[in-house]
């Protein structure tokens, strides 16, 4: 704080602790305390419920008795105590009416249950779609490295460097245009009368079911987040000191030993963040497999945890979904640390 106060002054540290403060507990903090929260209980039946409505039913009962006494007494009474019989069955019938909406308005109202029954909703079909979607992540995730490597180092290594500044802007440009957009773009090429499959029948192959069989779930995904893994790639082989490289080719090393033991170490940082970021993009993306499967193959993870919430309206199984989720790209965060043996701090560089 002190060297804060230092650089920018007090008036402008102080509004960038409190923009920091309400962004990190307002936004990040906050939602995922009660989206947890609410993972852990329900509204159930209050405990009782069943013999409140028993209690419920003999009163109705008791009212039906009081009926008939009422009209048996307005027949054999005389007028002179009949009033007096009437009003004592009168009260008698409020106070049982009173009693019968307490207990109704009990029995009916929900209680707040912490449970961990919502978790259990994932039954096998469920688990199938979360394991099947962290599964296709991490392959979606592989795939993007193997195809952003060779291009951020081939760019990172390019001279003059004006002519990597020329690729990188390349590169960026498509993304100027909406992620539908281009999706939807992946989804009429891979069409059965998409282009490709156009292609494919010159050969005599095909139609093939790019949408049908997920296929194209995998090419949106790696071509949406390919950036995510391009750019802190590139970051990192930037820094990387070619003489290094020549070092080693001097000393008789082949390229795939260069890649082994100097350039895939020194990009540790960047593969860990390029990686965590395609891996989380992808577990948690709902519009690409959406639009891509058209509905036609299973589903995401991310569809079951939209549906529960906003088409099933159960939002506390909702959370419980998303919880999960969470728990699991969180769990990759560290296994990508343990592996590639770097800390947040080299991760936040």
């Amino acid at each position: 704080m002190t060297s804060l106060r230092r650089s920018f002054g007090a008036p402008l540290s102080a509004v960038i602790v409190l923009l920091t403060g309400i962004w990190v507990l307002g936004l990040i903090a906050a939602p995922q305390v009660i989206m947890i929260e609410q993972s852990f209980w329900r509204m159930d039946r209050p405990a009782g419920a069943a013999e409140l409505s028993v209690r419920i039913d003999a009163l109705y009962n008791r009212l039906d008795v009081l009926a008939l006494d009422r009209a048996a007494a307005e027949k054999v009474k005389t007028p002179s105590s009949l009033n007096a019989e009437l009003a004592r069955l009168d009260a008698e019938r409020a106070g049982i009416e009173a009693e019968i909406a307490r207990l109704e308005a009990e029995e009916s109202t929900p209680v707040k249950t912490w449970t961990l029954a919502n978790y259990a909703q994932m039954g096998q079909a469920h688990l199938w779609i979360f394991a099947k979607t962290i599964l296709a992540s991490l392959a979606v995730t592989a795939i993007a490295f193997v195809v952003c490597y060779p291009i951020a180092y081939a760019i990172a290594k390019l001279e003059p460097p004006r002519r990597a500044a020329l690729i990188m802007l390349a590169l960026v440009i498509p993304y100027a245009i909406n992620e539908l957009l281009r999706v939807f773009a992946w989804q009429m090429i891979l069409n059965y009368g998409g282009p490709l499959n156009a292609a494919l029948g010159l050969v005599g192959i095909g139609p093939v079911p790019f949408l049908e069989s997920g296929t194209g779930v995998f090419v949106a995904m790696v071509y949406a987040y390919i950036l995510f893994m391009v750019f802190p790639l590139y970051n990192v082989l930037e820094t990387l000191d070619t003489n290094q490289i020549e070092a080693a080719r001097d000393l008789g090393a082949k390229t795939w030993q260069i890649h082994r033991r100097i350039v895939l170490p020194h990009a540790r940082p960047g593969i860990a963040v390029g990686c965590i970021m395609t891996f989380m993009l992808s577990a948690g993306s709902y519009a690409v497999p959406y639009i891509m499967t058209r509905g036609t193959a299973d589903p995401w993870f991310t569809q079951l945890v939209y549906n529960r919430f906003f088409q099933a309206t159960n939002w506390n199984v909702g959370a419980a979904y998303a919880f999960s989720l969470l728990l699991v790209c969180t769990g990759f965060v560290f296994l990508m640390m343990k592996l590639l043996k770097v800390r947040l701090r080299d991760i936040a560089k």
